[in-house]
């Protein structure tokens, strides 16, 4: 029963973070946001306390139930682990005990604490759970998707519906592709092969819980004299934890999946408190048992939802297109982000505001110490000031929430004018779409020649007032480079 109500919830928790990221409406965020904020690297990052309180106690409690329920990479693991054991009748019982590769968990994890304290968020985000799934979802699974959604909407609009509507489909970055790719390949073919083996060697997450989970006060526990040493439990962890000689399951490496429980034929194996009398130890009744993972699972979901949102058609003008991207000097982030710092410091790459963003604004950096990381570029559309559809969504305190007025008084940037590349100068042709479209009425059109009542007219930009919210950018006709760019500012400011 306890494995049927891990199986439950892990599915919930599963379909609803997928769900997030594949998600381009931003809706279900409304429902669902609180998933992500949950997710323990995020949330210690965002220095969400309350939430990293609550899942240490769950560990330290209940085991490494987060692994087997929360995470969404733990749980892609389980479930890649079960299609290859119901592939062969062999592979039902395919797994070994092994002894833990202490050296290498712990290895990688000062690694993982080194690179984060010293802001080398390339390897933080390579290897972080979350963000490694959050990168296969929003990469791999979303195109898939959207072509679906496009696929109903085609129909839909044959039959004068608008349930549906088309979105444009198209990968953001081939590198953060690639690594998506990478990723899911060799997190894939370990779990094919060594189930939990990546949780239990790679994954800083699953080693801090790890440290936590062996003074649980729950856990799996065998008990010797019910042992018929069948091998059947041990054969069936796909942590490879059970130890079946001495009668022993490593406590940190177990993932509180309940699997063995429901293998043993002798009953041999139970949940059960593991500091008290001795006949507290014996086999918990059943409503015992399943009353403690109820309430872990209630633990797991303390979190506030999202601010509801509603779904909203982007009708606006698209991007002209064949438009290059400029040459930054400093790189743009979003409003909330309050610094490039702070949001490197706190961003995981784990695509989730990239995969939300109505406008195409979003997309993964190739900067080599800022890979995979979001930043912002107008090639497709621009930041509408209406829009804080990421400071909703982003779940390690990289973007912090704002309100629609806010965003319009924060400036992340201004815009640059490159006269030699208006069409006014190149073209000799009256232009003006910079200004007509400026949201905050910061760009202005001037003569050319002041003493020229009949000359032409350039835009003049007041940074004073510039949000850079690259509108001007977005949908300046100058071609190959916009003749109006916008430069990012190191620390935002309120105007």
């Amino acid at each position: 029963m306890l494995r049927k109500i891990r199986i439950f919830l892990a599915s919930l928790f599963f379909i609803g973070v997928t769900l997030l990221f594949l998600d381009f409406t931003g809706t279900i965020h409304a429902w669902l946001g609180w998933m992500a904020k949950v997710q323990f690297l995020p949330a210690a990052l965002a220095l969400n306390f309350g939430i990293v309180a609550a899942l240490l106690a769950l560990t330290l409690i209940f085991g490494r139930v987060y692994c087997s329920v929360i995470c969404p990479l733990g749980v892609m693991q389980d479930i890649v682990s079960w299609i290859h054991g119901k592939t062969k009748k062999k592979n039902r019982f395919r797994f070994s005990y092994s002894p833990a590769k202490n050296w290498l968990r712990y290895g990688v994890l000062v690694l993982f604490a080194i690179a984060l304290a010293a802001g080398l968020h390339s390897m933080v985000a390579l290897i972080a759970p979350y963000s490694a799934y959050g990168r296969i979802a929003s990469n791999l699974l979303a195109p898939l998707y959207q072509w679906g959604n496009n696929f109903f909407a085609w129909i839909a609009e044959r039959a004068d519906s608008y349930a549906f509507y088309s979105t444009e489909v198209w990968i953001r970055s081939g590198a953060t592709f690639a690594v998506a790719a990478i990723t899911l390949a060799a997190v894939g073919f370990l779990a094919w092969k060594h189930g939990r083996t990546w949780c239990n060697t790679i994954c800083p997450v699953g080693s801090v819980l790890g440290l936590v989970s062996r003074f649980s006060l729950f856990a799996p526990a065998i008990d010797a004299e019910k042992c018929r040493s069948c091998g059947l439990c041990g054969r069936q962890c796909k942590s490879s934890c059970i130890n079946m000689k001495e009668h022993e399951i490593d406590l940190s490496r177990c993932v509180a999946c309940m699997d063995c429980i429901d293998t043993c034929k002798e009953g041999a194996i139970h949940y059960a408190y593991r500091y008290g009398k001795k006949d507290m130890q014996s086999r918990p009744s059943a409503d015992e048992g399943r009353r403690a993972f109820l309430v872990s699972a209630a633990m797991a979901a303390t979190a506030a939802t999202a601010h509801a949102q509603e779904m909203k058609v982007d009708g606006g003008l698209s991007a002209i297109d064949h438009a290059m991207k400029p040459q930054r000097q400093t790189p743009l982030t979003p409003a909330g982000s309050i610094s490039l710092k702070n949001f490197a410091d706190h961003c995981t790459a784990c695509q989730l505001c990239v995969s939300v963003c109505p406008n195409q604004v979003l997309r993964p950096s190739t900067s080599l110490m800022n890979f995979m990381q979001p930043e912002m570029s107008f090639e497709r559309g621009y930041c509408r000031p209406e829009c804080t559809k990421c400071s909703n969504v982003c779940p390690a305190g990289a973007i912090r929430p704002i309100t629609v007025e806010e965003k319009s008084s924060i400036q992340i940037g201004h815009a640059v004018v490159c006269l030699d590349n208006c069409v006014v100068n190149t073209d000799d042709v009256s232009c003006g779409n910079c200004a007509r479209h400026c949201p905050a009425g910061a760009i202005s059109m001037v003569r050319k020649d002041p003493e020229d009542p009949k000359s032409l007219r350039i835009p003049v930009v007041n940074e004073e007032r510039c949000i850079g919210c690259g509108a001007c950018e977005n949908l300046c006709p100058a071609r190959p480079f916009a003749a109006i760019h916008v430069e990012g500012h190191e620390v935002h400011k309120t105007i």
